[in-house]
């Protein structure tokens, strides 16, 4: 699905969305009330230039509109890898806009992000991570490090991270284990823009992503290991 088509399904009531060398901005309906879209196109790496550009419409955001809803549509191939961008801290930018999601979501911005096409790697971590919540189409792809990569850096066979990823959503790829680690929290199907308004009315609180990977049993130990960091106390064995 093109961003062109995601938007006519998520805000039937009407958006002024504009794709600029493959970052989106602009504003749309949701329910009644006007929100903040933000996001990527075309597989697009996030590099430096587009990293600034999307911490601007976000603080721009918390500055003029308090409490706006900020929708963020994901489809990246992680961040940039240029020479350039290493040299100019690439990290950095990359904190930077998650930062801005954070101070929005602090500020009392309900930010939800959707997966539409693929979620790589830094891209992904601070953007769609960075929400309140985010959630994901059946057809898109997420995943922090394909099998191949994974085996070269761990010296672990590519054969034996396939038969783990059979049973473990850590090493396997896809937006249903994702669901299953609680990084995702619903895969969204048919009515897109009932869907995306009702994360809006549940977006806030206490994150639940750790607790939620404990409960569908993608990542049992997170939220104790949390927990235990949190207050002190021992971790007991799965």
């Amino acid at each position: 699905m093109n961003w062109q088509e995601l938007a006519s399904a998520l805000f039937p009531s009407g958006h002024a969305i504009e794709e600029s060398k493959h970052m989106l901005q602009g504003t749309a309906s949701v329910g009644g009330q006007t929100v903040c879209v933000v996001g990527t196109t075309d597989h697009v790496p996030i590099g430096v230039e587009i990293a600034l550009a999307q911490a601007r419409v976000i603080l721009d955001t918390v500055r003029d509109h308090p409490k706006r809803p900020i929708v963020i549509l994901v489809d990246t191939e992680g961040q940039r890898l240029r020479h350039r961008d290493e040299m100019l801290g690439i990290n950095g930018y990359m904190a930077h806009l998650g930062k801005c999601v954070d101070i929005a979501r602090r500020r009392g911005h309900p930010v939800v992000a959707l997966v539409y096409d693929q979620a790589l790697s830094g891209g992904f971590i601070t953007s769609g991570l960075m929400a309140d919540a985010c959630y994901a189409l059946p057809e898109s792809t997420i995943r922090v490090m394909g099998l191949p990569a994974m085996a070269r850096i761990t010296k672990v066979p590519e054969e034996r991270l396939t038969e783990l990823a059979r049973s473990n959503p850590v090493f396997a790829p896809g937006a249903s284990n994702y669901v299953r680690m609680g990084g995702v929290e619903a895969i969204w199907e048919n009515d897109l823009a009932a869907c995306l308004e009702a994360a809006i009315a549940r977006a806030g609180g206490p994150d639940r992503r750790a607790a939620l990977g404990a409960e569908r049993g993608g990542r049992r130990l997170a939220a104790t290991v949390t927990d235990a960091v949190r207050t002190g106390g021992d971790v007991q064995p799965a």
